[in-house]
């Protein structure tokens, strides 16, 4: 099943140009074509990967404008990918542990032409970077707890923690570790997706 690519929707007030919006396509078309054979998403409708994927990525966009960025639990690049795509001149990590979602990652890098992404195959609690990152973002996470004892490590002093989350998480922001605090929420918009999300920032505290 082909993918119905027309472009991407205009309540995500991003301004493409050309060359963005053929590497998006031909994301969403190498990630369907690996998917038939490493299982990277369970997500296989290609009308249903637009919206639970590739919108819900690019809703984040307006937010990540530090670097570097990191990006947790990378998967099949979601939303880093995204991310380097829409923001050319930024730098971005894409970490995760499964070798076949790596090398996905790397090739759609290298076949998309996206010089900014480094990728990453280990778990992030054993790495050790030569740098620390400005931002970090995650849509993998199990918890907000979770995610910032992990990850907190490899975070700047005045950087931020990026959660992408469905409904708004009281109980998880209520038992974040001492230390960290929410700093800001923003409700997110995604066409085609009738169900609440949200992106969370989380920083230190004093």
């Amino acid at each position: 099943m082909a993918i119905s690519w027309s472009g991407v929707p205009a309540e995500l007030g991003l301004v493409l140009n050309t060359q963005q919006d053929q590497q998006l396509q031909q994301y969403i078309e190498l990630l369907l074509r690996w998917n038939k054979v490493y299982n990277l998403t369970a997500v296989r409708d290609p009308e249903q990967i637009l919206p639970l994927h590739l919108w819900d990525s690019l809703s984040v966009v307006p937010f990540i404008e530090a670097e570097p960025c990191l990006d947790v639990g990378s998967g099949a690049g979601l939303p880093g990918i995204p991310l380097a795509i829409m923001r050319p001149t930024q730098q971005f990590t894409l970490l995760d542990t499964n070798g076949k979602k790596t090398r996905f990652i790397q090739q759609a890098a290298l076949e998309l032409g996206l010089t900014n992404i480094q990728v990453v195959q280990v778990r992030v609690e054993q790495w050790q970077p030569k740098q620390k990152f400005a931002a970090i973002i995650s849509r993998a996470f199990a918890s907000l707890a979770d995610f910032v004892t992990v990850s907190g490590q490899h975070l700047q002093a005045a950087g931020r923690l990026y959660a992408m989350k469905g409904r708004y998480p009281d109980t998880e922001i209520a038992e974040l570790p001492r230390g960290w605090s929410l700093a800001s929420s923003h409700p997110l918009s995604v066409p085609g997706l009738n169900a609440e999300r949200h992106l969370l920032e989380l920083t230190r505290t004093a």
